[in-house]
């Protein structure tokens, strides 16, 4: 007998109709001999509907009472899930989020799990009953109603399959599964069948609508298949597995993030300290800091750093990071609300070479300007122009045959089988503290094997990034960081990062191409370290990277290089600095 748990989102019981075939959904499971948990949502726009009445008797309700609110959508939708099952036969029990034990931090709206209590659930299913679970709510510990803020309800879907050991959680939703990309964007995205975790994550962070990242970061913290499903159809749809089950391939999806804004900050000091006091405040307001980009100072005295932050809170972080920047005797200079984002991921990339420069000429052969870059192991991702931006989607998704992918396909028997589900204990004990959702730090890395190069002062036009990586690819060598800043609509400057013993080739090639567009200088580092901080929910706790930053500058290190990504943030020191960096990283984040 198999555990399974199934959630089903607002538009999979917007009406009666569409409960009735859910409920037909989880009996058949239990005639099956498995113990269903059901996780339910919503119905349809109630949540939307609950929303417009609060702001119609207050412009700013309290946070503690929209979650009182709130949480009356899924409350409606259980009883009603408990009442059909009902009416064929089977027995269910509906249960809120407090009912059920599920613990949360005090951050109404956006609330984190602590801990969840299995005993009742248990007690009821080993009595035969479906339990039929209210998703996105919990109870803190003076027993107020908290909300766990966008996504919650895949959340809680997966935190009771991790909390309950369960051998898989079936997401229902409007969709076939996963895909490529955004289906309503590209009707010629194909369904993937099967997805690591980290590619997963990636994909949720950057804007896939199928799943929130907050719940991936459960399925891989606690090793729960997660199977994405249409409520409607019974079509096998896409596996979320471990990357050993995946198949590795290089870019297995792309997405747009859409309503991005671009900040720019001029002339601040290139010391140890600078990121620190520049992204503190903005850390202190809970902004949402995506692309990150330092490039290498061109005078050895000042730097420039762009960043992107969703689009509607541009204002707020310019007015958090003011005063900092008055006070180092910078500015404030280009800011553009017209941007996106377009990014490529796979498993893959991480060990081939040219990935990077096919995006690049891609989307220069369709006239598409690349106003800023950054690249992780797993992520390539390019800001441009809005109006633009389905396009450059378009470009990218074709240029790697995503609208032709063939994925690896995977039974819930091999899962299964393959599958070692996580020790519960020893997971729980790493988390001690802070909860179920609390931040995991898996490894503190140092990579000194590789030398840094700098092209200054480079034409900002299509085609440039891209000639430049062709070349780099075609003479066999591995780019791992790839940072693009941006100088001024016309110049920008590009740094990468390659083995030590392929030094020397890749900068023959650099100053061919700088020669060629009259850059200002070609300058390498022979000697950096590469130091990364991996684990999982790395961009949902903003934290780490500002902690990265701190330590280091307490150490007197400056970061030269940035590239941050949802399981890893990287930062580039000088190779004198490496490995003290490696030790006051390891004694932030308690890791050896």
């Amino acid at each position: 007998m198999a555990l399974v748990v199934q959630k089903f989102g607002g538009t999979s019981v917007a009406d009666s109709e569409k409960i009735l075939a859910a409920a037909r959904k989880a009996i058949r499971a239990r005639q099956q001999g498995h113990q269903v948990v059901m996780v339910v949502s919503a119905m349809g726009k109630n949540t939307d509907r609950l929303v417009e009445l609060a702001r119609e008797v207050n412009e700013k309700p309290p946070a503690r009472e929209m979650d009182m609110l709130l949480s009356t959508g899924e409350q409606v939708s259980v009883a009603l899930m408990a009442m059909a099952i009902d009416s064929m036969g089977y027995e269910a029990v509906s249960l809120t989020g407090g009912q059920i034990g599920i613990k949360t931090d005090s951050s109404h709206t956006k609330a984190r799990i602590h801990s969840i209590s299995t005993e009742r659930m248990k007690a009821l299913l080993d009595a035969g009953k479906i339990v039929i679970a209210a998703g996105f709510q919990g109870i803190d510990e003076d027993s107020n109603i908290t909300t766990l803020g966008r996504g919650g309800s895949d959340t809680t879907a997966v935190a009771l399959a991790a909390a309950l050991n369960a051998d898989q959680c079936e997401i229902y939703t409007d969709v076939d599964g996963i895909y490529t990309t955004d289906p309503r964007k590209l009707p010629e995205a194909c369904l993937v069948r099967s997805v690591c975790y980290d590619e997963m994550l990636e994909l949720a962070s950057l804007g896939a609508g199928v799943m929130h990242s907050r719940s991936i970061e459960f399925g891989k913290k606690f090793n729960v298949p997660i199977h994405v499903r249409n409520s409607q159809t019974d079509l096998p749809g896409s596996l979320i597995v471990d990357e050993l089950l995946a198949s590795p391939l290089a870019v297995s999806g792309a997405a747009l993030t859409k309503d991005e804004a671009l900040i720019s900050i001029y002339q601040v000091p290139d010391v140890a300290g600078t990121i620190l006091k520049l992204f503190g405040p903005i850390a202190d307001r809970k902004i949402t800091v995506d692309m990150i980009v330092q490039n290498v100072s061109e005078d050895g005295e000042t730097t420039v750093i762009s960043f992107t932050v969703p689009r509607e809170e541009m204002g707020d972080a310019i007015e958090a990071m003011t005063p900092v920047v008055d006070e180092l005797g910078g500015r404030i200079g280009a800011t553009d609300q017209g941007v996106s984002k377009v990014s490529v991921v796979g498993l893959g990339m991480a060990k081939q070479t040219g990935v990077a420069d096919r995006m690049f000429r891609s989307l220069a052969d369709a006239g598409i300007n690349l106003q800023i870059i950054t690249t992780s192991e797993i992520k390539i991702s390019a800001l441009v122009k809005r109006d633009v931006a389905l396009e450059a989607l378009r470009v990218v998704h074709k240029e790697f045959e995503l609208d032709q992918l063939v994925s690896k396909e995977l039974s819930l028997e091999q899962v299964a089988s393959d599958r070692e589900p996580a020790d519960l204990d020893e997971v729980v004990s790493r988390l001690q503290g802070i909860g179920m959702e609390g931040l995991m730090i898996d490894d503190i890395a140092l990579d000194d094997s590789q030398s840094r190069i700098t092209l200054s002062r480079i034409p900002n036009q299509p085609g440039v990034a891209a000639g430049l990586f062709e070349q780099i690819s075609a003479a066999g060598i591995f780019v791992d960081m790839i940072v693009q800043s941006f100088a001024s609509d016309q110049i920008a400057n590009i740094t990468f990062t390659v083995p030590r013993k392929q030094l020397a080739d890749a900068l023959e090639i650099a100053k061919s191409v700088g020669e060629t567009h009259g850059c200002d200088k070609v300058e390498h580092k022979e000697a950096i370290g590469k130091l990364s901080v991996s684990g999982i929910g790395l961009r949902s706790h903003t934290g780490v990277a500002i902690g990265m930053f701190e330590s280091l500058a307490n150490s007197g290190i400056n970061v030269e290089m940035i590239s941050t990504s949802e399981v890893r943030v990287n930062v580039v020191v000088d190779g004198q600095d490496a490995a003290k960096g490696l030790a006051c990283l390891e004694k932030k984040f308690a890791v050896s």
